[in-house]
């Protein structure tokens, strides 16, 4: 008779706590019976810190640490935070990862101090290593010889790699990752929050739009997130403005050092047919999502490296436009079926594609129709297909035998 496989116990190992890890890692407790314990390097998120790109102080209004195992790692660096490689510095990451003794290490992402050390601990005492990232090469490239190189040697050290898309799939295949060591885990969000059935969401919705002075017939689009330039909130305001349709309305949610530009350049549009509208936190996001029709992210390239609002957006029934360069574009937004899609390199496609859309979002058979298809294509990417995805690679390890 086989003995019983053993338990593994995972450490994983991850820069701060946020909205989007911290429910997943909650329902896997619940959901599975995998012993876990997450090892965090920073506490921004559950203190008030002052973020440079949304130019104001904050902490998230959700619950991000109960209902798992977590632990916070001292940090020690002078400037702490993940905008640099000593930003995120803990010396003692090595004996608490030995103290705990985990049979498994998952690493989220390698740009850091600590996360370098903790693979450097994990593969001196033979521990299966795991990574999660989601880089591309969209809208830059193949880096040079030597990043590659480098960039081979570093992936090889991981028994498994969990990609969380078809562009971050390419993007560790040419780094050399072997089609048996990739695991699709994709990036999922916590829809439980993102739900339109919820009533609250959608009273709260009605209120922002009655606010706002705009009526049931106006087709709302909606940006929502850090108003810096790689997200181009300039270029779409520009599109929107060359429109000139007095029956739509674009709404900006955000802060951020592009802010004033924008606000100068919205005096040329048609009155009542830009708004502003400060930072929400994320119990505010559903209401401010469920009042768009059109929620658009026309980011460059590798600065989004997915685009996890997309989630958000669809799980609430929203359609996205969303540039060729945004990580989740082949997963998640296909053109005329769950959204419109623009090429980055032409600028003249961001104003034909928002026309489009709203043309399309004006006729409710093309709204339905679309609709449909986000309900669809958004089922496939929940915290249940994420954790598939991750308990395929534990099985991995050592053949699917565990023991």
């Amino acid at each position: 008779m086989k003995p019983p496989p053993v338990p593994l116990r995972v450490a994983v190992v991850l820069s701060h706590p946020t909205q989007y890890y911290s429910p997943w890692f909650r329902w896997l407790r619940a959901h599975t019976a995998l012993e876990f314990r997450v090892f965090y390097l920073w506490n921004f998120g559950v203190t008030t810190q002052r973020d440079p790109q949304f130019q104001a102080a904050f902490k998230w209004d959700v619950d991000l640490l109960s209902g798992y195992d977590s632990e916070f790692v001292p940090n020690t660096a002078v400037d702490p935070g993940t905008h640099h490689f000593w930003g995120l510095r803990n010396p003692s990451l090595p004996a608490r990862l030995a103290a705990w003794r985990p049979s498994a290490v998952l690493v989220f992402g390698y740009k850091w101090w600590s996360h370098l050390r903790a693979i450097g601990w994990a593969r001196r005492h033979r521990v299966p290593l795991l990574f999660r990232g989601d880089s591309h090469f969209l809208g830059r490239g193949k880096p040079g010889l030597g990043v590659r190189l480098a960039l081979r040697a570093l992936y090889a050290q991981f028994a498994a790699v969990l990609a969380v898309g078809a562009a971050n799939r390419d993007y560790f295949s040419a780094l050399g990752v072997p089609d048996r060591k990739l695991f699709f885990a994709p990036h999922s969000v916590n829809h439980e929050l993102f739900d339109s059935a919820v009533a609250a969401h959608r009273t709260a919705a009605l209120a922002l739009r009655a606010g706002l002075g705009l009526t049931p017939e106006t087709r709302v689009v909606l940006f929502a997130g850090k108003l810096v330039s790689a997200k181009q909130p300039r270029e779409l305001l520009a599109a929107f403005l060359a429109l000139r349709r007095a029956d739509a309305a674009l709404v900006f949610v955000g802060d951020g050092p592009e802010q004033p530009a924008l606000a100068a350049l919205a005096q040329t549009a048609l009155p009542g047919t830009v708004h502003f509208l400060p930072f929400a936190n994320q119990s505010e996001m559903p209401a401010r999502l469920l009042l768009a029709d059109l929620f658009a992210l026309p980011s460059r390239g590798f600065y989004e490296t997915w685009g996890l609002a997309v989630n958000e957006a669809m799980h609430l029934g929203v359609p996205c436009l969303v540039s060729d360069l945004v990580g989740c574009q082949r997963d998640l937004v296909s053109d005329g079926e769950t959204g419109w899609v623009f090429r980055a390199s032409d600028e003249t496609q961001l104003p034909v594609k928002l026309a489009a859309a709203l043309t399309a979002l004006a006729d409710p058979v093309g709204r339905a129709r679309i609709r449909a298809g986000v309900s669809r294509r958004i089922a496939g990417y929940t915290y249940a297909q994420t954790t598939a995805g991750l308990m395929a690679a534990l099985e991995s390890l050592t053949g699917g035998a565990r023991r």
